[in-house]
């Protein structure tokens, strides 16, 4: 029996597509979670807030950060690390955060144009 090669090649296709949604799901399943973000200024006074990721297959991303809903996000794995960017607001302006994961934590920063400053946290596992 004379297997056809569109057959051959629609398989190997989609263990190619399935291959890469399992390696894509390891770093989403890293970075993805509960995590208990360190905004404080000074040492002596723990300044600390949720943040909740979930990451998609399609690189989307859904959930909170400092109780606000995240309401645009996209994540990406390149270059060695996996990241994520999203938007929230305090209802007066939009709030920019980038992270990435770093070991077992992640570092981010956050930029509120409309208070006119850039914070750099870190963040580790909720436990």
């Amino acid at each position: 029996m004379k297997i056809p090669a569109a057959l051959i090649l629609a398989v190997a296709l989609g263990a190619c597509a399935s291959a890469q949604a399992q390696s894509a799901q390891a770093p989403a399943d890293a970075l993805g979670g509960a995590w208990v973000v360190d905004l404080s200024t000074d040492p002596a006074q723990p300044y600390t807030r949720p943040m909740q990721l979930t990451l998609a297959a399609d690189g989307g991303v859904i959930g909170s950060f400092y109780e606000s809903d995240i309401e645009a996000g996209r994540w990406k794995t390149d270059r060695g690390r996996t990241c994520v960017s999203f938007r929230t607001s305090d209802g007066v302006g939009p709030y920019h955060t980038a992270a990435c994961l770093v070991g077992d934590r992640v570092e981010g920063q956050t930029w509120a144009e409309h208070r006119d400053f850039l914070f750099n946290w870190n963040a580790t596992r909720a436990q």
